[in-house]
């Protein structure tokens, strides 16, 4: 490793693929850290037994998403990739975190608080997601964790519980920092809301090129006419735009928003292919990956070969600080 700082991230394989949301919001920024930073990036496996039910589409959700990891860009020789149920340690730490985690700040995290507003049935796993998620950030000794507005509060929680046990225990771990990238933003969907799986309202980032066609022409407009003025801050076309154009190109789409005479599907036209040209190349080193499981699966046991080698060295020290087993 670099023996910089580390960063570390981890990503929910919650289904058949990512989409460009995760992609543009996240994942992009995951292979600019790597140039700059240890990195160590997990597919968070355990997380999702909190919603997903079937093990076969678990397993094909973790192949992809390992997939998608490889195929942006990341670079499993300088980056820990890894799958987090290979670490059992971190269930371990999350147990010991648990008895330091006050009951009432678990339930004041925001998916527990809307579930209960609006009655909805949740399992333990969901209040307990807080717990495995800053076990996961503090196995590792991370000093910085890319985070969007959606985990900014797990992170606090994450930062409130490292310095509790510090404090208590001794200075075992770092507390670690929010790492923001100021350029990523909520990235928004087909239907104007956040994009999002849960929603419906995706674009896959593997997706074949018809498809992704398809769906860029459903996106939501208002009902201005060709001749209109449109104004681009408010369009979704626009935003979504934003994402994969340079900055030369989004001053000319923006003028001929301002000008009129254009009518929203030219721009989606404009969209479509701006998307296209950033993940074509994408796809094709994914489609080619999936085909090869086997080889997928030796990237995920060498990166939990080392991302153990870090987690039981954290174990050791925290089972000494609070008394129970012994040194591995």
């Amino acid at each position: 490793m670099k023996g910089q700082e580390r960063v570390f991230s981890g990503v929910q394989p919650s289904g058949a693929q990512v989409h460009i949301g995760n992609y543009a919001g996240a994942l992009k920024h995951f292979v600019t850290l790597a140039k700059h930073y240890e990195t160590i990036f997990c597919i968070v496996d355990l997380h999702a037994l909190t919603s997903v039910d079937e093990s076969k589409e678990l397993n094909k959700y973790i192949e992809s998403l390992a997939a998608a990891y490889l195929a942006i860009g990341l670079d499993p020789k300088k980056t820990i990739i890894f799958r987090q149920s290979d670490v059992p340690e971190v269930c371990e730490l999350a147990w010991y975190l648990a008895c330091e985690f006050p009951l009432g700040l678990l339930e004041r995290a925001h998916k527990v608080k809307d579930s209960r507003t609006k009655n909805v049935s949740i399992n333990s796993g969901v209040m307990f997601y807080p717990i495995l998620m800053a076990a996961d950030i503090l196995l590792y000794r991370a000093h910085k964790v890319p985070v969007g507005a959606d985990q900014k509060q797990h992170l606090e929680m994450a930062r409130d519980v490292a310095e509790r046990f510090n404090f208590r225990r001794g200075d075992i771990f770092p507390v670690p920092e929010p790492l923001i990238d100021e350029n990523s933003a909520v990235i928004t969907g087909l239907d104007g809301r956040k994009m999002s799986k849960s929603y419906d309202n995706y674009i896959g980032l593997f997706e074949d090129s018809k498809s992704v066609r398809k769906k860029v022409m459903r996106i939501v407009t208002d009902s201005k006419g060709v001749e209109d003025i449109k104004d681009p801050d408010s369009c979704n076309i626009f935003q979504l735009y934003k994402h994969f154009s340079s900055t030369d190109e989004q001053q000319e789409l923006r003028q001929r928003y301002l000008a009129g005479g254009m009518g929203y599907g030219v721009a989606k036209e404009e969209v479509f292919k701006v998307i296209e040209r950033e993940i074509n190349p994408l796809r094709q080193v994914y489609n080619d990956l999936i085909k090869r499981p086997n080889d997928l699966r030796d990237v995920l046991a060498d990166g939990a070969k080392r991302a153990r080698v870090i987690a039981q060295a954290t174990i050791a020290d925290v089972r000494d600080a609070v008394g129970v087993g012994a040194k591995l």
